[in-house]
């Protein structure tokens, strides 16, 4: 397979031509509309420092279904005790930050450059980037962000400080998106961590079949509010 080097102007080819580990092109920039130009078509970018951006669609893609999602026992003890509190779109940049600094075991660095945080920033500033914090008092003690476009959200990254508080910030983000109508979360990458949540793998073919649909269905847009477990949609400031 061949990878393709991305012109100037802000367009992709056709994700049936990655390659088989899901490396598509490489290149071009991280601007609001290329990014989200990429992720309507079932691409993301994925590199690290002293790379060029990478852009991938896997095949297959693990996905979840907020409706369908498997929540522990255990976990769904905790949420119904009220050990943590959940907030939408509250500290979306401490949310990224803390992403990119937690260690994560068996990995050196991160994926998530200054340029990446940067553009996701400025996403979260339009509207189309979101994050769930979650707090034990005063405290972020865990949190996860990624993208929504119609009725998907592909998921980035999720960070803990205290246990079982990225879970927990998952779940609740995935209830919530439920009532909001989203029919799709993108995993991105396969995990036995999103795997006990019920992810399961599809060929990329229906994972964008699947992406068209949920593309056509309008959910809350701007930045998110969370009232009694329910997606409130409200304008950027």
């Amino acid at each position: 397979m061949t990878v393709f080097a991305l012109p100037a102007q802000p367009v992709f080819p056709d994700p049936v031509h990655a390659d088989e580990d899901g490396l598509l092109a490489v290149g071009g920039d991280l601007s609001s509309h290329r990014l989200l130009m990429a992720y309507a078509q079932g691409i993301f970018p994925w590199y690290s420092e002293n790379s060029p951006i990478l852009w991938w669609s896997p095949d297959p893609r693990l996905i979840l279904e907020p409706a369908r999602i498997h929540v522990p026992k255990r976990l769904d003890r905790i949420l119904r005790q009220g050990r943590f509190r959940f907030t939408l779109d509250t500290a979306f940049e401490q949310v990224i930050t803390s992403c990119a600094g937690t260690p994560r075991n068996g990995a050196r660095g991160t994926w998530i450059v200054p340029e990446m945080l940067a553009a996701y920033c400025r996403l979260h500033e339009l509207g189309f980037a979101h994050s769930i914090e979650v707090w034990s008092g005063e405290a972020l003690v865990g949190g996860l962000y990624g993208v929504a476009l119609g009725g998907a959200f592909f998921g980035e990254s999720m960070f803990y400080l205290e246990p079982d508080a990225s879970k927990a910030g998952l779940v609740t983000l995935m209830r919530a998106l439920e009532a909001a109508g989203f029919v799709l979360f993108d995993c991105q990458q396969t995990t036995a961590h999103m795997l006990r949540f019920g992810g399961f793998e599809v060929p990329r073919g229906e994972f964008l079949s699947r992406l068209e649909r949920a593309l056509k269905l309008q959910t809350p847009c701007g930045h998110w509010n969370l009232r009694a477990g329910a997606l409130i949609g409200r304008d950027p400031k």
